[in-house]
C-alpha cells in the first residue's frame, strides 16, 4: 500500500484512464459502486429550464474534498479525506493553517491498484459542528486508524469516533491534545465505511457505518448467513444515534437515546438506530418540512438506492439490493422471491429511489450514489424543496460524475433527473463526485476531484448557482 503525504500545497481561493485496474478492484472488493434505471423526465415543470445550472468555485487545491458545514457565521469547514479540515472564511479566503489535522493519527492511505491508480475508501470521512458549537467549541470527526490490540488480525483497520474542542487562543485552529475518542468500530476490509456525521434535529449525532467492506457482505468479518447489515449485534452496515450531552450509559462516554429501537435490548447493540444498510457514505437532514433523513446507499452490482430513514427502519441488505433481491453467491442475477423482512420479523423499508447502473440502452448511468441535500435556498427557486444528489462517475477510470435532482410528485412517486452543468461538456460534471454540502441559508455545494483517490491537488468545492 503506497502512502499518501500528509502535506499538500496550501489550498488557493477559487474566481487515467485505467479502466481494466479500477474495475477489476470495483469487483473484487465491492468498492463504492452499485448500478442504474434511465432517468426519467422532468417533474412538471419545463425540464430545460428546471434541470440547468451553474457552478461556482468557491475553494480549489485540496485532494479529496468529503464535505463542507456552516457554522452558522458565515465560516464554512471543508474537511478532505487526506485528515484535514480547511477553514472557509465568509469573505471567501481560505485559512493557510488548517483548522484540524489528523493525517498522524490515521492509517496511511492510498492504495496502488496498479499502474499507479490511487484508490481508497478510508481517511478522515467525517465532520460535524455540535448544535452549540459557538459557545462550547466542541466538534466531531469521523477517521480510520490503525487497527488496536482487541481488532482481530485479519481485519483491515478501525473506524474512529472522536471529540475535540476549539483552541483557547484561536477560533481557527483546533486544540490538538483535545481529542476525546467515544468510539472504535473494527472494520474488516478496507472498504464500506461510511462515515458521515450529523447532529439530528433533537440533538442527537449521527453516523454512518458501512457493512465492512469487501463485497456481498460476506467473508472474514462478516456475520454468516446474516451479513452484517442484517446483524443488529454489532454497528455495521447501520446509522448510528447517540447523545453525546447526556448523562453517559455504564461503560460509555455517551448516552444512548432513550427512544433508540434497540435501547432496552441486551441482545443488540443499543446505539444503532437504523441498519440494513451497505455503505452509507453520504446522509443528511432536510433542513424544512419534518427534517427528514435522507441516505444515499452504495449499492453492489446493479442497483443504487436513495432512502428517506426512521427509526428502527431496517433497508434490506444484503437480503435486498434496492427493490430487487439479493444473492450474495450470484451478485449479478436477482433471484425471483426473497424474504420481505429481518430475521426479528422487522418489514424491509424500500428505498424512494432507485436506479441501475446500466439502463435498457446500455448507457451506465452510474457507479456510486454520493448523498445530497434537499434544496432549501433562495438563489433557485426552481430547485426548491429537491433532492440534490448525483454519482460519483460512470467509470473509474474516467472522471464523469453525474449531478441530479429528485422529486416527488402528489402521489409519493418519486423520479430523477440529470442537471446540466451549464459550460461544461456534454453539460456533466467532467470529475469524480466526492460529496455534497449545505449552508446556512439552505444553498448546495458540490465537491470534486480530476483524481478517483486521496492524491494530488485536483479537489474543488463549487457552489451550485443559476445559470447566468
Amino acid at each position: 500500500m503506497n502512502n499518501v503525504p500528509t502535506k499538500h500545497e496550501p489550498l488557493r481561493n477559487a474566481d487515467q484512464t485505467r479502466r481494466a485496474a479500477m474495475l477489476l478492484f470495483a469487483l473484487t472488493i465491492g468498492a463504492i459502486s452499485g448500478c442504474v434505471e434511465t432517468p426519467p423526465p422532468g417533474n412538471g415543470d419545463d425540464p430545460a429550464a428546471n434541470s440547468q445550472i451553474a457552478l461556482v468555485p468557491v475553494a480549489d487545491g485540496l485532494t479529496s474534498p468529503l464535505g463542507i458545514v456552516d457554522d452558522g457565521t458565515g465560516r464554512k469547514f471543508i474537511y478532505d479525506q487526506v485528515g484535514t479540515v480547511h477553514v472557509l472564511n465568509a469573505d471567501g479566503t481560505v485559512n493557510e493553517t488548517p483548522f484540524l489535522d489528523v493525517t498522524e493519527r490515521m492509517i496511511d492511505i492510498g492504495i496502488d491498484i496498479g499502474g499507479g491508480f490511487i484508490y481508497d475508501e478510508r481517511g478522515l470521512l467525517g465532520f460535524a459542528l455540535h448544535p452549540d458549537f459557538a459557545s462550547n467549541g466542541r466538534f466531531f470527526v469521523l477517521y480510520s486508524a490503525e487497527k488496536g490490540e482487541t481488532v482481530p488480525p485479519a481485519f483491515d483497520s478501525q473506524t474512529r469516533l472522536s471529540e475535540f474542542r476549539v483552541s483557547d487562543d484561536d477560533p481557527d485552529v483546533a486544540d490538538p491534545d483535545s481529542e476525546l475518542i467515544l468510539l472504535e468500530i473494527p472494520q474488516p476490509q478496507s472498504n464500506h465505511n461510511g462515515g458521515q456525521l450529523a447532529f439530528g434535529p433533537e440533538g442527537d449525532l449521527y453516523i454512518a457505518v458501512g457493512d465492512g467492506g469487501g463485497a456481498n457482505d460476506v467473508g472474514v468479518g462478516h456475520s454468516p448467513e446474516l451479513g452484517n447489515g442484517q446483524d443488529t449485534t454489532n454497528l455495521l452496515g447501520s446509522i448510528l444515534r447517540i447523545d453525546v450531552d447526556g448523562v453517559p450509559n455504564p461503560g460509555l462516554p455517551y448516552a444512548i437515546p432513550a427512544t433508540n429501537p434497540f435501547a432496552n435490548d441486551p441482545s443488540s447493540r443499543q446505539e444503532i438506530f437504523a441498519y440494513g444498510f451497505r455503505n452509507p457514505f453520504r446522509f443528511s437532514f432536510d433542513q424544512g418540512a419534518d427534517n427528514e433523513l435522507y441516505v444515499a446507499d452504495v449499492g453492489q452490482n446493479l442497483i443504487e438506492e436513495v432512502n428517506v430513514v426512521t427509526n428502527g427502519g431496517n433497508y434490506g441488505w444484503h437480503i435486498r439490493e434496492g427493490n430487487d433481491c439479493f444473492d450474495p453467491d450470484n451478485p449479478s442475477s436477482p433471484p425471483a422471491e426473497c424474504a420481505n423482512m429481518g430475521t426479528n420479523g422487522i418489514p424491509l423499508s424500500p428505498p424512494i429511489l432507485t436506479y441501475q447502473h446500466v439502463d435498457t440502452n446500455g448507457v451506465t448511468i452510474g457507479i456510486s450514489v454520493i448523498g445530497g441535500f434537499v434544496y432549501r435556498g433562495s438563489d433557485i427557486p426552481l430547485l426548491n424543496g429537491q433532492y440534490i444528489f448525483g454519482d460519483f462517475s460512470t467509470d473509474f477510470g474516467d472522471p464523469d460524475g453525474s449531478l441530479f435532482a429528485a422529486t416527488q410528485d402528489q402521489n409519493g412517486v418519486w423520479t430523477r433527473r440529470q442537471l446540466s452543468v451549464v459550460g461544461n461538456n456534454g453539460g456533466r460534471l467532467n470529475q469524480y463526485l466526492f460529496g455534497f454540502g449545505q449552508d446556512a441559508e439552505g444553498e448546495v455545494y458540490v465537491l470534486a476531484s480530476d483524481n478517483a483517490g486521496p492524491t494530488g491537488t485536483g479537489g474543488v468545492v463549487y457552489k451550485i448557482a443559476p445559470t447566468p
